[in-house]
């Protein structure tokens, strides 16, 4: 009787070891059918790359960056006198002032003390 029953136990253990196996067999067929989309997505995608990059150049291209300049815009020659060197070129504006610093021109403006100074063509109205 304990044999039988060590013998049931043996034959379920198998079973469920069977199916552990099966299991484990059938995810590595899923793994290795995804790595191989995988592959083929990355070929695909290189495929893709080389391609635009092939367009990149052809579209780069100096000539034909030329042919288009001179097709589509009006452009002239450039001229070896408009060509002039670095030192006489403007000096470079002052920046503007910040908050805390004084106003050169608004100090030169100055309101006069003068109540009864006219400003454009108003007059001041005399009282009746």
């Amino acid at each position: 009787m304990t044999v039988r029953i060590l013998h049931l136990f043996v034959i379920v253990g198998l079973v469920l070891a069977a199916a552990y196996v099966y299991d484990i067999k059938f995810e590595s067929t899923l793994q290795v059918e995804r790595v191989a989309k995988l592959r083929s997505e990355i070929r695909r995608e290189r495929d893709a790359v080389a391609a635009l990059r092939a367009e990149w150049s052809k579209l780069d291209s100096p000539a034909r960056v030329q042919s288009l300049a001179q097709r589509h815009l009006q452009l002239k020659t450039l001229d070896a006198r408009q060509i002039d060197n670095l030192a006489n070129l403007p000096e470079r504006p002052k920046p503007p002032l910040l908050a805390d610093e004084s106003d050169p021109i608004g100090a030169l403006i100055t309101l006069p003390d003068d109540s009864e100074a006219l400003t454009g063509s108003a007059g001041r109205k005399t009282a009746p």
